[in-house]
């Protein structure tokens, strides 16, 4: 036997002693990776065989190979929650990163009392039911009697039509996000503001900086590694936007189609017409364009300039 043959041999045999020595200690981490199994691998491998095949939930499985995705590239409902999902993310991501990146530096400015009252009140948000959310958002956006249509008559104008106007509906799934999500974000921002050394600040007071310029050239480029969490993470999040839009103008996504994200054409699919088969296909073109989108996004914040 070459030696070549005996190394790989030895040091299966040494991992494999190693592994019986600390049994106890992979017993104790077994259960994690038991419930992956069954709760998170399991359903991942199987929605890609459910793409590959025609299925209603209860009748016979039928293998289609990639017709399922045939018909994907050719939907137009597929493509307009596309449409609907990019705009919603644009309109709510964008200022509510902006928002909350100002609030995390306003809490953490020596001058602002009480933060840790205004941390719970910015979180607050972010544990509240999101049902309770859309009850507050729809009644603040109602066409006939809302708050926002009141300022509007106010002002002069005519009242918008919310739930059916093709912006208004997603102003107001847009607004609903901002609401739930600055916050949150603005705890995660404080926490990467705090790991910047106070003396930069002091330096930069001494040479005559101005508060936005410490903002813009202390604050936002040591900031990068958490800017660049949020934003995947509010990528991820904007994507799958669901809860929002189906609360507040149904599965349907309103008249026209004009709420309808991508998740919820894909509940439409699968859990209301029942093509479980159609509807993995559509999760896994989800998958594709959130990667595609965060390796984007990723790409932009890593740049030096």
């Amino acid at each position: 036997m070459s030696t070549v043959d005996v190394q790989p041999k030895k040091h299966k045999n040494e991992t494999w002693r190693e592994m019986k020595k600390n049994k106890g200690a992979y017993l104790l981490i077994s259960p994690f990776f038991i419930i992956f199994l069954i709760f998170g691998l399991f359903p991942i491998l199987f929605s890609i065989y459910l793409a590959l095949s025609s299925w209603d939930g209860i009748g016979t499985m039928e293998f289609v190979g990639l017709r399922n995705f045939e018909f994907l590239l050719t939907d137009p409902l597929f493509w307009k929650s596309i449409a609907n999902t990019f705009i919603i993310f644009i309109i709510s991501t964008i200022p509510m990163i902006f928002l909350a990146l100002v609030v995390a530096f306003l809490l953490n400015s020596s001058f602002v009392k009480f933060r840790g009252f205004y941390k719970t009140l910015y979180f607050l948000p972010n544990v509240t039911a999101i049902v309770a959310v859309a009850i507050v958002f729809s009644v603040i956006f109602s066409p006939s009697y809302g708050f926002v249509n009141y300022i509007i008559t106010l002002l002069g104008f005519d009242a918008i039509n919310w739930h059916n106007n093709a912006i208004g509906v997603k102003v107001a799934v847009a607004a609903m996000v901002i609401w739930r999500w600055t916050g949150y974000n603005a705890i995660i921002f404080l926490a990467g503001l705090q790991k910047i050394p106070n003396s930069l600040y002091e330096a930069a007071r001494i040479d005559g900086a101005s508060t936005f310029q410490i903002f813009t050239k202390i604050t936002i480029p040591l900031l990068r590694p958490v800017m660049l969490f949020v934003v995947i993470t509010s990528t991820i999040g904007g994507m799958q936007i669901f809860a929002e839009p189906q609360l507040l103008v149904g599965n349907s996504g309103g008249a026209g189609g004009e709420g309808l994200t991508i998740v919820l054409y894909l509940y439409q699919q699968a859990f209301v017409k029942n093509l479980y088969g159609y509807g993995s296909a559509i999760a896994i073109g989800l998958f594709i364009i959130i990667m595609l989108f965060s390796l984007f996004n990723w790409k932009v914040v890593q740049r030096k300039k």
